[in-house]
């Protein structure tokens, strides 16, 4: 088997990386944040319902410059091994994931352990506490929604909780998700959810920039 040239290999990171972002980019109407972020290094927990939830998480990293470590299980890892270039560890990796959080990254631990049908939160483990407590780093409760609505793409938002402990994620992350599911079923459907901001995206989706082009040919044409 041929080895790849080491000059090579940091490129191919960079690529996968850059991969990724357009994929979320290209594909989700959006990625739309509420509430305080942290500054510097934290251990994220977000439920976890979604396929496109480390993607979504990887490009708010990307966006807001921090850099973005995840636990992943062995099976998802053995699947897909090309995410370790992106960030990810297996979730028996704690030592190393220490050191990133204590070296300033944003370690992302899905608090259920595993991805689950969307709904209610599941039960929460206990990795993402201990770590934070370990690493000496705040614990962030993350509700986080990938959902189709009004338009033709699936749109991304995340509610961010304030610093919680161990012991309180479970109930700081299941408020933080009721909150986020009953702004999502009392909304228009057709416009971003109020008081949250965009940080990636192209601006809208393909129906949404046809429209705008249907009504400037219209405007070109006189038929308006």
């Amino acid at each position: 088997m041929a080895l790849v040239p080491a000059r090579v290999d940091p490129l191919v990171s960079v690529g996968l990386n850059a991969l990724l972002r357009r994929s979320v980019a290209g594909q989700l109407r959006g990625v739309w944040v509420r509430g305080a972020l942290p500054v510097g290094a934290a251990i994220i927990a977000p439920n976890h319902h979604s396929w496109w939830d480390g993607y979504v998480l990887h490009s708010l990293c990307h966006a807001l410059g921090h850099r973005f470590r995840v636990l992943m299980t062995a099976r998802q890892l053995a699947a897909f091994p090309y995410l370790w270039r992106i960030g990810a560890l297996p979730d028996t990796a704690i030592r190393p994931a220490l050191r990133e959080a204590q070296t300033g990254a944003w370690v992302v631990v899905f608090a259920e352990g595993a991805v689950r049908p969307a709904g209610p939160l599941g039960a929460v483990q206990p990795g993402a506490g201990w770590l934070a407590r370990r690493a000496g780093v705040p614990l962030m409760p993350v509700a986080l929604r990938v959902v189709m609505r009004g338009q033709q793409q699936p749109e991304a938002y995340l509610r961010f909780g304030a610093a919680t402990t161990a012991e309180g994620l479970a109930s700081a992350l299941a408020g933080e998700l009721a909150l986020l599911d009953a702004e999502l079923l009392n909304s228009d459907p057709e416009q971003p959810l109020a008081g949250y901001l965009k940080v990636v995206g192209r601006g809208g989706s393909q129906n949404e920039r046809l429209a705008g082009a249907g009504k400037l040919l219209a405007w070109v044409t006189g038929d308006r």
